[in-house]
């Protein structure tokens, strides 16, 4: 570990790529061992949720789910397209960009959206409010060592 620099310069500690991968396959089998039920869940008191995203694959056509952190801005479900910080997007974010029209699965049930990227004014307001949740940490020192800007998506009940 680096100590001569200031721990706000220091890149924040990531999980191994292994080990992300592992909790997503984790994710995965619990949802469908639970019908569904985990590990779905509403955000509260400064934490985020956790919904299921259905998206159709650019290259496949094929159905592809993930399961993602979010916060909620009235109606809509907000989120980061991220992968576990890891500098590429993911491939969920470049589904969602091909075809906006989307399904998603919360604790209340499926609904259909329609998904955008955030910009500028509504970005910035919507980045601080996913800060403020925890879940993801210091995101914007994570987000510093990463090449590019992180996505934040909207998701809108149609």
């Amino acid at each position: 570990m680096d100590t001569t620099r200031p721990v706000e310069d220091r890149p924040p500690w990531v999980p191994p790529r292994w080990f992300v991968r592992s909790a997503w396959a984790f994710q995965r089998g619990a949802y469908r061992l639970t019908g569904g039920r985990y590990p779905l869940k509403r955000p509260g008191r400064g934490k985020a949720g956790l919904l299921r995203v259905r998206t159709v694959g650019r290259r496949s056509g094929q159905e592809r789910a993930v399961i993602v952190a979010y916060v909620e801005d009235g109606p809509r479900y907000v989120t980061l397209a991220m992968n576990g910080w890891g500098d590429p997007p993911p491939a969920w974010w470049l589904n969602l960009r091909a075809a906006p029209e989307a399904e998603i699965d919360t604790v209340d049930g499926p609904r259909s959206v329609r998904a955008h990227d955030a910009a500028g004014e509504e970005r910035e307001r919507l980045w601080t409010l996913v800060g403020r949740h925890r879940g993801w940490g210091e995101i914007d020192r994570f987000a510093a060592h990463r090449a590019r800007e992180t996505p934040v998506v909207v998701l809108e009940t149609r």
